[in-house]
């Protein structure tokens, strides 16, 4: 609140009354309410679902649920459903999609599936012994779980490994236990997480009455309990390749061979320069993160690694790289995806359960090939554009439509404008000019 005022309760007002505390902060009070209640889904059983989906829900805040086609990935062509709101992200990826289909598609293959928790606690003595201990109790901390992992082993996954870290090095008295899993078609959040709890207690309470050890010894103090959003052992890499000649079918500008140089010395820079390195990542899960959205997953996690992958040596770098040899170019994408098929809103959304569907109900191996290479034809789509025409002109034109919204244009107004700029640079100031002239000559 801008007065300073902490208030308490919030959550256990109804909408009505929760929106009628807001009102005092809008200028608009009445068009505020009239915004709310428009954005509400004339389904009341789909609006319970979207209420159900976060706190303090109070509408619903729409973004366009966009196809891109044309995606040729392992042989097998796919419309691919995006949720973004800007224009130029799905058109850069159907571009890219395009281009690529007609020399060969995208080739992916998923290089390994492992994810990691991390049980963090303090301890007080030697290390020698505690591992000792651990190795001793690790089958028995295997089958304290066994309720919880039973239904994901017989789907084939469940805990893949397990050891204890001496992290004393790094902060004074503590460790940490390592545990891998498999989590099969699911992200495996909420699994993880309980798997790892359950783990932590057994082990706490095991020590407190173990042989052997003093009383100082037998405490042992639980920080955390969580999966980490780093699985550098779950990547996917996904790579393009045609002769350095036929690049002149999409690109009108530049020859082939100073195309491709262009092309390579930017991703090369992206390599070497943190500046441009963001940007260029950016670029590429700008089309994961739509794709993320549109099938549930969690693309702040997703974003979360791909950065962390990024910077693993201790040098944030771009995350592609390309190469040309013997007549060919070729464009590659390595990156960590936990993505899932099944659970969370993966299934509960409806539009997230038509997006799987719209791609064939694939598996969580599928759905990280099929991501990435919506992320590379994004990121072939903006490099293209930065190394010809400039990444503005084709960003403007398909943010027109935009503008011309903001400017409250009519129905004839947007189709003289799209007709005037077809082959003008654009900018908010021109467009604005512009519609002030025709109404002002009507």
């Amino acid at each position: 609140m801008k007065n300073g005022n902490i208030i308490e309760g919030f959550s256990g007002l109804t909408r009505k009354e929760k929106i009628k505390l807001l009102t005092s902060l809008t200028k608009e009070k009445e068009g505020f309410k009239e915004d709310l209640n428009s954005h509400l889904h004339s389904n009341s059983d789909y609006q319970k679902l979207y209420n159900g989906l976060s706190e303090n829900s109070l509408s619903n805040y729409f973004l366009p649920y966009s196809i891109a086609p044309n995606f040729l990935i392992n042989h097998t062509y796919y419309f691919v459903p995006m949720v973004t709101d800007e224009s130029s992200v799905v058109a850069a990826a159907s571009a890219g999609a395009k281009f690529w289909a007609k020399h060969g598609g995208f080739r992916s293959k998923v290089l390994s599936t492992i994810k990691t928790g991390q049980i963090h606690f303090t301890w007080m003595g030697e290390f020698e012994k505690l591992q000792q201990y651990f190795r001793a109790i690790k089958e028995e901390l295997l089958a304290a779980v066994e309720p919880i992992t039973k239904k994901m082993q017989q789907r084939g996954g469940g805990i893949t490994g397990m050891e204890l870290l001496d992290k004393t090095a790094d902060i004074s008295d503590y460790y940490q236990i390592q545990v891998k899993f498999d989590t099969r078609e699911s992200m495996g959040a909420n699994f993880i997480n309980s798997v790892l709890e359950e783990i932590a207690d057994v082990f706490r309470e095991k020590l407190l009455k173990a042989e052997g050890f003093s009383m100082e010894e037998r405490n042992v103090d639980t920080i955390m309990a969580i999966l980490s959003n780093y699985s550098p052992e779950c990547i996917v890499e996904t790579s393009v390749e045609c002769l350095v000649e036929s690049l002149s079918s999409g690109i009108k500008t530049l020859p082939s061979e100073q195309f491709a140089r262009k092309f390579k010395l930017a991703v090369d820079i992206a390599n070497s320069d943190i500046h441009r390195a963001v940007t260029n990542n950016k670029g590429i899960f700008n089309g994961i993160d739509a794709v993320a959205i549109a099938t549930g997953n969690d693309f702040r996690a997703i974003e979360a690694q791909g950065h962390a992958w990024a910077s693993r040596d201790g040098h944030y770098r771009g995350l592609t790289e390309v190469h040309i040899q013997d007549g060919f170019f070729r464009m590659m994408l390595k990156i960590p995806l936990s993505v899932g098929t099944i659970g969370g809103v993966t299934r509960l959304h409806p539009l997230a359960k038509r997006s799987l569907e719209l791609l064939g109900n694939p598996g969580a191996n599928e759905l990280m090939q099929i991501m990435s290479a919506v992320g590379l034809a994004n990121h072939f789509s903006a490099i293209k554009s930065l190394i010809t025409t400039g990444i503005q002109s084709g960003h403007m034109r398909l943010h027109l439509s935009n503008i011309l919204t903001g400017l409250m244009a009519s129905g004839k107004e947007k189709t003289m404008a799209l007709k005037y700029f077809r082959n003008k640079q654009i900018s908010y100031k021109q467009v604005e000019n512009f519609l002030k002239q025709i109404r002002k000559s009507n």
